[in-house]
């Protein structure tokens, strides 16, 4: 298998880890070169007493075997020995400081060592030489959007790495699929379905059996209110071991959205255990009780707040209604938390609702993102926020720069 090959096999292995939990970050791994910076001049007692009395790993001698180090990196990262290939890489690197291919080797290898943050500046070293390099681009947007904890940042960055690699007439053939899953993950992430949903139509077109690429369609024709072909497209994948949970949950979603509650409940009994950390029980709370937490919440926020909602009726249902999900274009995701109806403050109202404007938060899709009944009531309050948000003519993009998505 090509180094390229195995790149995207590494990078379609971790796929599923996307939303994983992980710390965000971590201890950044020996140093790859065996001298040792002293310690600055200024430096505290405690600081230097680290610096000194940290062990020191220095990499293994890169064993080219004939081979230039490049080369040999790219044979030891085919077979699976990623220490190597770091060892090969990094003395590419050193040899030829301005070639971008050997620091996108080093950061391949660094990421498939689990160390990202030096991956991270591998890949910028790569990019800020060539930012054209097809491997520095795929590994970087693998990294980010992927293999590291999912952050709206993390996913922009991503998106922006895939995208530039998929527009360059240059890139490698047997990138380009590679490059559009993982635009499409990210993508689906930030929840730009239609554009998720054009990546992986690029990725089906040249693999049509790609799991992965099936799955990031089904979610986006989920998100996109596709019911109907989001159940046959997750019905397809209740056999894929590694996305079965995730289609048997949204398979529940699909059916509580007919009312058919009992079938649902079998999915979402499923989703749990096959994935019990990823679908935990939702502490859904009942309708009563849902209505005096709303109304908690509300009696509890600033005064301009509740002064900005006298006359908004602040409401709980179930489920967003298909016609509120429909009325914006693309349509709002079924799993929406709140919704804002009508125009903001100091804009006219155009008598098509009654009242003119209205809050309204989903007792079920609130429940399903949390795990516990504090974290709903904490839940509950930054919804009312962000749709306080939209009341007040913010958007989406201002709401998310300020911590309330």
């Amino acid at each position: 298998m090509s180094r390229r090959g195995l790149l995207a096999l590494c990078l379609l292995l971790t796929a599923c880890k996307r939303n994983a939990s992980a710390p965000e970050t971590g201890d950044a791994g020996p140093p790859e070169v065996s001298s040792v910076k002293a310690p600055a001049a200024n430096a505290s007692p405690a600081e230097g007493a680290d610096v000194a009395s940290r062990p020191v790993q220095p990499l293994a001698v890169c064993r080219a075997q004939g081979s230039s180090p490049l080369d040999a990196a790219r044979g030891y990262y085919d077979g699976g020995r990623f220490e190597e290939a770091l060892s090969c890489a990094a003395q590419a690197a050193a040899l030829e400081p301005d070639l971008a291919a050997a620091h996108a080797e080093r950061g391949v290898a660094l990421a498939a060592l689990g160390r990202e943050p030096e991956a991270q500046l591998a890949f910028a070293r790569a990019l800020a030489i060539d930012p054209g390099d097809s491997d520095a681009l795929l590994g970087a947007a693998h990294l980010y959007a992927v293999q590291l904890p999912s952050t709206r940042e993390r996913d922009e960055l991503g998106t922006l790495y895939a995208e530039r690699g998929l527009s360059q007439p240059g890139t490698p053939p047997e990138l380009i699929p590679h490059l559009a899953l993982v635009a499409a993950m990210a993508f689906n992430d930030l929840g730009q379905s239609e554009e998720a949903l054009a990546r992986a139509a690029i990725v089906l077109a040249r693999e049509p059996g790609s799991r992965e690429a099936l799955y990031e369609r089904a979610l986006a024709l989920f998100e996109l209110c596709r019911f109907a072909e989001a159940k046959v497209a997750f019905q397809g994948l209740v056999s894929d071991a590694e996305r079965a949970a995730h289609a048997h949950q949204h398979l529940g979603l699909l059916l509580e959205r007919e009312g058919k509650w009992k079938q649902a409940q079998v999915h979402f009994d499923k989703a749990r255990s096959l994935a019990p950390e990823d679908f935990p029980t939702p502490p859904l709370p009942g309708e009563d009780a849902f209505r005096v937490d709303v109304a908690r919440a509300v009696s509890e926020l600033p005064v301009d707040m509740r002064g900005d909602l006298e006359g908004v009726p602040v409401t709980a249902e179930e489920l967003p209604a298909e016609g509120d999900l429909l009325a914006n274009q693309p349509p709002l995701s079924p799993t929406i938390l709140g919704l804002f109806r009508g125009p903001p403050l100091g804009a006219p109202c155009d008598g098509t609702e009654t009242p003119c404007r209205s809050v309204v938060l989903y007792r079920r899709n609130l429940a399903r993102a949390v795990r516990t009944p504090a974290e709903l009531r904490e839940q509950i309050r930054v919804t009312l926020l962000h749709e306080i948000g939209h009341l007040r003519g913010e958007d989406d993009e201002e709401l998310a720069a300020r911590g309330l998505e």
